[in-house]
């Protein structure tokens, strides 16, 4: 079978062959054999293979369902009518795959890896107003006699030449076919040969999903993180199952609620910031709940405040909020006007940041906008031109009689006080007027220093359940409770 090389160690160890190398590596490994189908951009990658030579001995068919008509009666019709989706890339690799095992003897085939790879892609339109994106994906074998893996991936286009698009297509193909086979077993691997002999501002990868026998193994919440963290995208979603989603399909033309933080661990103070939030948001006229989507985000930066990018403690707060069915977003925006402007690419619908007094302290320091040529108010005019509501949580003063501290206690620069008061007078920041004062004790830093020394009582600070998931789980450097 296909022979591994050893693992590098850095992006900078890496021995990158070129577009025609891997190709022509994959070409002849008479153990892979498969198919091609390509909608959209062309056949592309499968291009890529038989100009690399011997592609007799890889390639068993390729096909471009390029007229929606033939397209639909092979991989039958879509619901939606749309042809660069999720679905239309697993009918294809399923349609595709199927034939193989039905078409192919395995008694004179015996040592051959079956794949099948698949794309549907929309590249620039002719008036170049919308850049293009798409899908591709692999369904592969790693032994003969074993069941399939899948890896699919979901690509922005920005270049501004249909060519140049085409031509990126042809690569990341091609590395992903790759990849499949030589890097299965390495993930992270996998993904530093995603961009190989491609320009990181031609495209962007902002979904990445693997499933299959050879891969349960893998957490695709971690691979989200690797996204952010090799600059292929700046942004990520999963769900309560842990599983990627596309954000361009989850936001599209809906209501978005955000909530910062660093959620380590989620406390009962967390909970009923975004229920309140909640409540706030959908009880305005404006604002839809069957259309509106709830995000707990999670900053690259705040996962980097240790130095390091901790894999596990990342995991362990993804566990929690997934167990509470929450979705979850980590950004690379430590900037607000930037994660605005993010939802501003899907929705124009009203969108609300739930956030503490402390963070709306923070949203007014200058030191977050000195990238920017109009500072602090460019910042501002990019946030409030978008329909936006801050809803402010209170945060009680236990150094200050337990003064209850409301927006307008957040400490802002004089001379940006009246930005705060005019966005105040016309509601674009908003109290919370109602919450629990049981809790206002609360404080996750504390909560987890307990729970790592093994104090007892930390478990009443959290929402139900979660303290069981924690003691299963081992998570936050939980080993054992203290003795009564």
């Amino acid at each position: 079978m296909y022979l591994h090389q050893p693992i590098q160690n850095s992006m900078k160890d890496r021995v990158v062959l070129t577009t025609a190398q891997k190709a022509l590596k994959i070409n002849l490994n008479s153990d892979i054999y498969g198919t091609f189908a390509e909608i959209g951009a062309g056949q592309e990658t499968v291009r890529e293979f038989f100009r690399a030579g011997a592609a007799s001995g890889t390639i068993a068919k390729a096909m471009s369902a390029y007229d929606k008509a033939f397209s639909d009666d092979i991989y039958g019709i879509e619901e939606d009518n749309r042809y660069v989706t999720q679905s239309r890339l697993k009918k294809m690799l399923s349609h595709e795959y199927n034939l193989i095992e039905k078409r192919l003897d395995r008694n004179i085939h015996p040592n051959k890896t079956y794949f099948a790879y698949a794309n549907t892609v929309a590249t620039i339109n002719f008036t170049k107003t919308f850049k293009g994106h798409g899908w591709m994906g692999i369904r592969f074998q790693t032994t003969p006699d074993r069941e399939t893996n899948e890896i699919l991936i979901h690509f922005r286009l920005h270049e501004n030449e249909a060519k140049h698009q085409q031509e990126t297509v042809g690569r990341l193909g091609t590395n992903l076919i790759f990849g499949a086979y030589r890097h299965y077993d390495n993930p992270k691997e996998f993904l530093l040969g995603l961009y190989d002999n491609i320009d990181q501002d031609a495209i962007e990868i902002d979904l990445i999903n693997f499933s299959g026998p050879d891969l349960e193994d893998v957490d695709n919440r971690l691979m989200s993180l690797q996204l952010i963290k090799n600059g292929y995208t700046d942004a990520v979603i999963f769900g309560p199952q842990g599983d990627n989603l596309l954000p361009a399909e989850l936001l599209y033309k809906k209501h978005i609620l955000a909530m910062r933080g660093s959620f380590r661990p989620v406390t009962k103070v967390n909970m009923d910031m975004i229920k309140r939030g909640y409540d706030m948001f959908t009880n305005d006229k404006k604002v839809n709940p069957e259309k509106t989507v709830v995000l707990w985000e999670i900053t690259l930066n705040n996962l980097l405040s240790d130095g390091a990018l901790d894999e596990q403690d990342f995991l362990d707060r993804a566990e929690i909020l997934c167990s509470l069915g929450q979705t979850v977003l980590i950004s690379n925006y430590q900037q607000y006007y930037k994660l605005v402007d993010y939802f501003g690419r899907f929705s124009k619908k009203r969108q609300g940041l739930v956030m503490g007094v402390n963070n709306l302290t923070e949203l007014f320091s200058e030191k977050y906008y000195r990238d920017l040529q109009g500072g602090i108010l460019e910042a501002f005019g990019r946030i409030f031109s978008k329909d936006l509501k801050i809803m402010v949580y209170p945060l009680i003063d236990h150094n200050n009689e337990g003064k209850v501290l409301r927006k307008t206690d957040a400490e802002v620069h004089p001379r940006f006080r009246p930005i705060m008061e005019y966005l105040i007078f016309h509601n674009r920041i908003l109290d919370i007027e109602e919450f629990d004062h049981g809790i206002t004790n609360i404080f996750s830093r504390e909560v987890l220093a307990k729970i790592k020394a093994g104090e007892p009582g930390w478990e009443h600070s959290l929402p139900q359940y979660v303290d069981a998931v924690i003691r299963e789980k081992k998570l936050f450097g939980y080993t054992k409770d203290a003795k009564p």
